[in-house]
């Protein structure tokens, strides 16, 4: 009889774009969610969870063809042969959930949402299939009055999660005043002004005379390629030119370039008094240039949104994997899209709204080493016998009691040396010991771990002789001396 062959073993690897988070990421992330939440929640926004799967109908973006929907969704078919799709943002969701419970929720509807979203794209360097989002959206407020406060929100979340200002800028633009630049440049054929769209996205790669280039005949790439161009004659491609380079030394000088960039153009000039007034309102409320500022160079995107968009850049400096000097840059962005709700009724619903990538912000407090750099442990209560585990239970229980951090060690007792080496991985900052003799004498023993790695690797036993690494307390002070211990590194 032939020998049956085994199964083999799966492999254990994290699929291809994905990761496995641990511990003190974990922990970071939900500190973040946490105090954005608490931004969001001020400025009378509420919390919204709904389905992380949605039909692909709903979705939207991606429509199922023969086979599968089209890349970009991990979408399957259902047992009724529905498509269905995980989500790959926050803010198509919020569209299908206010259209089927409009008649329940408030106008304007104000929400936030946090949570995972799904891209089945190409994953690459920092760049993932699972990624989370953090969204804040008014959906019903036609006024740019919605747009402004959102960019404030924006701001003052940024600083609260430790980026300072000076670190960041959230710069605004506004789709109706590229729409004007379009009239003035006689482009009305839909498919020309998508490849207009794609070639004012590539200015902060190729600048203004690759621009130039790009809507011209086309230019060779920097590997040698030939790209094709749109094939506008050269006057018109002036207005593009002129919108690309209105940044001016403040607002007001950057609204009057953007008058004269539109030309005749009516949506035009509507998209820069939206400007005008967004830069008022915030300027109001004490949100100077400093923090939020008018920028024409925010155009990605504009193909979605119909109205203000914004996004949030950190301005300092890090070294990337050949330690080359760059700027962090976007971590937000959003803008008004009002045609995304009409799918589902058929009527017009103005939106306004902003998405940080949250694990990009935690990336850029590493960075800056805001974050990441004191990660505390529990404190460890060893086992020195097997056979009094009530009692070191009954000292972990009131360390928690009291509100601190406690484990007792699970492993196998035998090898005392082991219970401290688990604690220093554990990053613990305090070992709790006590052995028959102590608990004769009703004391414990208590190992400042933290001390003690600063004495073994940095300085000798005279440098720290006022300062001793274990201390014998009474068993009745081991709360109060585990305390006064942790609140010297806090």
């Amino acid at each position: 009889m032939a020998k049956q062959k085994k199964s083999p073993r799966p492999k254990a690897a994290t699929p291809k774009g994905f990761r496995d988070y641990f511990g003190a990421e974990v922990t970071e992330r939900a500190e973040m969610l946490q105090t954005i939440a608490g931004v969001y929640h001020q400025y009378g926004f509420d919390a919204l969870e709904s389905s992380g799967v949605e039909t692909v109908e709903a979705l939207g973006k991606f429509l199922p063809d023969v086979d599968r929907p089209n890349e970009g969704v991990f979408a399957w078919q259902d047992e009724d042969d529905q498509w269905m799709a995980l989500r790959y943002d926050l803010t198509a969701p919020l569209a299908r959930v206010y259209a089927q419970h409009r008649n329940d929720l408030p106008l304007p509807y104000r929400r936030y949402a946090m949570g995972p979203v799904w891209r089945n794209e190409k994953p690459g360097p920092g760049r993932y299939r699972q990624f989370y989002q953090c969204d804040a959206d008014t959906v019903g407020a036609g006024s740019v009055a919605a747009d402004a406060e959102i960019c404030a929100m924006l701001s003052d979340t940024l600083e609260k999660v430790g980026i300072p200002r000076g670190d960041y800028v959230v710069r605004v633009n506004n789709r109706k005043v590229l729409n004007g630049v379009l009239e003035a440049m006689g482009v009305s054929d839909e498919a020309q002004a998508a490849d207009v769209l794609r070639t004012i996205d590539k200015f902060d790669k190729v600048g203004e005379s690759g621009v130039r280039e790009l809507l011209g005949k086309g230019r060779l790439d920097a590997s040698g390629a030939y790209i094709d161009g749109v094939g506008l004659a050269e006057a018109q491609a002036e207005p593009v030119i002129a919108f690309l380079t209105s940044k001016g030394a403040s607002n007001a000088e950057t609204l009057v370039n953007l008058k004269a960039a539109i030309g005749e153009s009516a949506v035009g000039a509507e998209g820069v008094a939206e400007l005008q007034e967004i830069a008022a309102l915030l300027d109001a409320q004490g949100y100077g240039e400093d923090r939020i500022v008018i920028d024409p160079s925010v155009v990605r995107g504009l193909g979605y949104y119909t109205g203000p968009v914004f996004e949030a850049e950190l301005t300092f400096e890090i070294l990337d994997e050949k330690g080359r000097k760059r700027q962090f840059g976007s971590v937000a962005g959003g803008g008004r899209y009002d045609d995304l709700v009409k799918r589902f009724t058929g009527q017009a619903v103005p939106a306004t709204g902003v998405s940080i990538g949250v694990d990009r912000l935690l990336a850029a407090l590493r960075e800056k080493g805001r974050i990441g750099s004191n990660v505390q442990g529990p404190v460890v209560v060893t086992v020195m016998d097997k056979d009094r585990m009530a009692d070191y239970q009954a000292m972990v229980a009131e360390l928690r009691s009291a509100g601190l951090r406690a484990e007792v060690y699970l492993g196998n007792p035998k090898n005392f040396g082991n219970q401290l080496k688990y604690a220093d991985k554990r990053a613990s900052p305090v070992a709790v010991i006590e052995g028959g003799d102590e608990h004769e004498k009703g004391v414990v023993q208590i190992k400042d771990l933290i001390l003690g790695a600063k004495i073994a690797e940095e300085a000798s036993l005279e440098e720290w002789k006022d300062r001793p690494s274990q201390y014998e307390v009474p068993r009745g002070d081991l709360v109060t001396k585990v305390r006064e211990i942790l609140d010297l590194y806090q």
